[in-house]
């Protein structure tokens, strides 16, 4: 007869992703894991398999849970570079914030981390960026559709340009003990969206 799970999966893998987040991959061990989830090693690798199933599923997870908020930021009707402004910012805020500085992103820690020599970690940070890149793109085609943007500008290279700031104010932010760079650095980029 089999046994029915002691525990509940979904808050164990929020659980992970916690930890995960906080320590990164390498420095969390499969013991730091059964200790903060409270659950059998066993019960650990029949549920979730490897450590690196786990975090790779602890990834999906964030994903999901930070694509929703940046799509309606980017959808909502109206003028849209305000939006991308405080898309921006929002992100500048977060990186030089003590609260969150530390912890930076999920995606952009996995990249820093595992990406040059992870192809699976690799391949969800690139569909993470694509996610992010495409909802940059759409939501500055429709600003030049609406007359934010003129004619001459390329909004496939200008979210491509936002795209890497983002993800590089998430590094400096965490790394810098001056929260001006990340700020000045957002500023400067968001000036090349002004017509």
């Amino acid at each position: 007869m089999a046994r029915t799970k002691e525990f509940d999966p979904d808050a164990a893998l929020q659980s992970a992703l916690e930890l995960f987040w906080q320590r990164g991959y390498e420095a969390t061990s499969m013991a730091d894991l059964v200790e903060h989830l409270g659950i059998g090693k066993a019960s650990l690798y029949a549920t979730f398999g490897s450590k690196h199933e786990l975090y790779l599923r602890a990834l999906d997870r964030y994903g999901q849970t930070q694509n929703p908020r940046m799509t309606r930021e980017l959808s909502t009707p109206g003028p849209v570079l305000p939006a991308v402004r405080a898309l921006v910012r929002r992100f500048a805020a977060e990186a030089t914030a003590e609260a969150t500085r530390e912890q930076g992103c999920l995606v952009t820690n996995t990249a820093v981390e595992l990406a040059p020599h992870d192809r699976e970690a690799a391949r969800r940070v690139e569909h993470s960026w694509g996610a992010l890149e495409t909802l940059l793109h759409s939501a500055l085609v429709r600003a030049q559709a609406q007359g934010e943007l003129t004619a001459d500008r390329d909004p496939l290279a200008l979210a491509r340009l936002l795209l890497v700031l983002l993800q590089g104010l998430r590094v400096v932010g965490k790394a810098s003990a001056d929260p001006a760079r990340v700020r000045d650095a957002a500023e400067q980029a968001l000036a090349l969206l002004d017509t």
